[in-house]
């Protein structure tokens, strides 16, 4: 058991390297610049147009936004929320969500969680919850790394340095399921795939935080909060059709050790604990 149970299709990784080899080798043949091989790799037109095309793929949100929609959509059609709204730029998370309650829940959509904007985020004082949610469109990634770098390097630092509660995450995207990230909830049993507008997908990986903001004296060993008290990812599990065992509980530990804070970060699912860090000192800059 890992801490995410899909994992990189090694195939399809090891095409995009060698095709990345080949881009490299091979891309001065490309296009009517009128330069010679080596005039075009001194140039810098090469690594312009990569990073070009890189910025334009990490800043567009379209692909992401349409994705939430479709899914925010389908739960309130099912009677699963009562209403969502998109928050707008100004302010610090992406959606807000009238659950059936009437509590309101507040949501940030992130990337794959590997980056420095995983670790930007502020919980709304309007919001009942607060849910993280990893969108996370290249399917090149590892969603190993991704999750892990994620949930410990920078989420746990973030809560614990800054007192910023986080009820849970969501890693949950339009490359679930497919030949880029298979799924091991369907592989077995297609019939646990959801039709969703343009999109077949497996049920959510969630992930549940504690309720309370760890700290070494007074609250060292905080537990990870049953789903049944984070309303919107209880809506999102029976909507989706999670199982019981496919929910991850989020643990920490904290103490003072020297001049170091340090905290274990422990993740468990159906009852065993799948990832365990070491006690790990909060560095931030």
């Amino acid at each position: 058991m890992t801490i995410i149970p899909c994992e990189q299709n090694a195939k399809l990784r090891e095409q995009i390297e060698s095709f990345a080899e080949t881009l490299k080798t091979e891309a001065h043949r490309l296009g009517d610049h009128g330069l010679d091989e080596a005039e075009f790799y001194n140039s810098g037109l090469f690594r312009g147009a990569v990073e070009r095309i890189r910025g334009q793929f990490s800043a567009t949100m379209r692909e992401k936004r349409q994705f939430v929609s479709h899914i925010l959509n389908f739960m309130t059609d099912g009677g699963y929320i009562s209403d969502w709204a998109s928050a707008g730029e100004n302010n610090r998370h992406d959606y807000s969500v009238r659950l059936n309650s009437g509590k309101i829940a507040a949501i940030e959509l992130k990337g794959c969680l590997d980056g420095n904007n995983t670790n930007i985020f502020e919980r709304p004082p309007h919001a009942n919850e607060f849910v993280l949610w990893s969108v996370c469109t290249n399917p090149g990634a590892d969603p190993r790394h991704n999750a892990w770098s994620g949930i410990h390097t920078r989420l746990s630092a973030e809560i614990i340095s800054r007192s910023q509660r986080v009820d849970g995450l969501i890693i949950w995207d339009m490359v679930c399921g497919t030949i880029g990230r298979p799924c091991p909830k369907v592989l077995a049993n297609e019939g646990r795939l959801n039709e969703v507008g343009p999109y077949r997908l497996p049920p959510p990986c969630i992930y549940l935080f504690p309720a309370t903001i760890p700290a070494p004296r007074n609250n060292p060993n905080p537990k990870a909060q049953s789903l049944d008290a984070v309303e919107l990812l209880s809506a999102f599990h029976a909507c989706f059709g999670g199982q019981a065992d496919e929910i991850n509980l989020v643990d920490f530990d904290v103490e003072n050790r020297g001049v170091d804070m340090l905290r274990t970060t422990r993740v468990s699912r159906g009852g065993l604990v799948v990832q365990e860090s070491g006690a790990t000192a909060i560095r931030r800059t």
